[in-house]
């Protein structure tokens, strides 16, 4: 059985979930707390962080690496283009969301509001909070101006893009940080990968001492 060491609210390990859900690749979902830097898990990252996918006796690590491994082990649903320009641009975008979203909006919201406590490292910082409040809306702004081009992020079909996207986003919309009512374009968006059947476990999260916003699983929220 393929396992993926994974906690739940990771955008990380969110958009690799969804690879694995989108291709029918079962896995076994085994939490793990990487900041108490067990040795086992250190011996399958020494970089201490997930994901980690193990499939036979290799272990995979760095999500967007381990997404495109999966895209070239089954390449069927294709989450990524066939022409070179557009696999340019659902990389860039999944760096954007990987890199520049998770570190203006992911790591001052949930990461102050939720793994902080679940790490024991103190209070949330009410500066980084409003940061990242403001930064959302930015972030917003940017995915309807590509929606108002594009069916997808990328393009025509969905991608890899609307994953990285979906995974940072679904994360917040757990703790209620999303302003939907904000643009209609990316609430319609986020709505159809919402009702995809690849996203249900997603939807089933729950963590403890954290409840999730009540809309959070609804699909027409």
């Amino acid at each position: 059985m393929n396992r993926l060491f994974h906690v739940p609210l990771s955008p990380f390990c969110r958009k690799v979930r969804l690879v694995l859900a989108e291709k029918k690749i079962e896995v076994e979902l085994v939490e793990e707390k990487y900041w108490s830097k067990d040795p086992d898990f250190l011996r399958r990252n020494p970089a201490g962080k997930v994901p980690v996918l193990k499939m036979g006796s290799k272990n995979f690590s760095e999500s967007a690496a381990i997404c495109e491994y999966l895209e070239e082990l089954q390449p069927e649903p294709s989450l990524m283009p066939r022409s070179i320009e557009k696999r340019y641009e659902v990389r860039r975008l999944v760096g954007w969301f990987d890199d520049k979203f998770h570190s203006e909006v992911t790591s001052n919201l949930l990461y102050e509001r939720v793994n902080k406590k679940m790490m024991g490292q103190g209070y949330p910082d009410s500066k980084s909070i409003k940061a990242g409040g403001k930064n959302i809306k930015f972030h917003l702004d940017y995915m309807a101006f590509l929606l108002d081009q594009r069916t997808w992020l990328a393009g025509d079909q969905m991608t890899l893009a609307d994953f990285a996207a979906a995974a940072q986003l679904s994360a917040l919309d757990y703790i209620s940080d999303v302003d939907w009512n904000r643009s209609a374009v990316v609430k319609d968006w986020y709505a159809k990968i919402k009702s995809r059947p690849a996203f249900r476990g997603i939807l089933a999260d729950y963590v403890s001492g954290f409840p999730p916003a009540r809309h959070y699983s609804d699909l027409d929220f």
